[in-house]
């Protein structure tokens, strides 16, 4: 669209203002930048909490490069208020708050929780060492046949089963 058309489309139409206001929309309309006539909403929420004479005198009083700024901030405050009227953004504030004070206590819970399965460990890690250190040693393999105790077969039983490493069974060699 060439800056003509949307000139032409912006001066055919009235700004969203002007319309809800029933009033001609003037070239010069302070309330047109601001309030394009594809945005009725914004103004109604607007003009429903503050009052149109309001929100032009504020924009008045503002130096035009704050002036979108300001419209954006009293539509979300507006906003705020038709949803809390008693509260409005203060409202939203505190409850955000509040929500990370509690997401502050679940953590210092859960950071207590930790530590305090940290410790556990520790303790259980040095109990085992303590443990461990006062066990005998177990004797080291000399060569003789296990006592039938352990129920482990002696190096000679092993021979009884020599078959199946035979080539042809079932099991094949452990090493090659």
């Amino acid at each position: 669209m060439e800056k003509s058309e949307a000139h032409t489309v912006a001066v055919g139409s009235p700004c969203a203002a002007c319309k809800i206001l029933r009033r001609r929309c003037r070239e010069n309309c302070e309330l047109g930048p601001y309030f394009p006539p594809t945005e009725p909403l914004k103004f109604t929420i607007a003009h429903r909490v503050f009052g149109a004479s309001n929100i032009i005198k504020l924009l008045q009083n503002l130096p035009k490069s704050q002036r979108a700024d300001a419209v954006n901030s009293m539509v979300y405050e507006a906003s705020a208020r038709i949803r809390d009227p008693i509260y409005g953004c203060a409202g939203s504030v505190f409850q955000l708050q509040k929500q990370i004070n509690d997401l502050q206590g679940e953590l210092a819970k859960a950071q207590a929780e930790v530590l305090k399965m940290q410790c556990q460990q520790a303790n259980l890690m040095t109990l085992i060492c303590k443990e461990l250190a006062q066990m005998p040693q177990p004797p080291m393999y000399d060569h003789q046949p296990l006592n039938q105790n352990y129920n482990i077969a002696s190096p000679q039983s092993y021979q009884s089963y020599s078959y199946l490493f035979e080539e042809g069974n079932i099991l094949e060699p452990l090493w090659t």
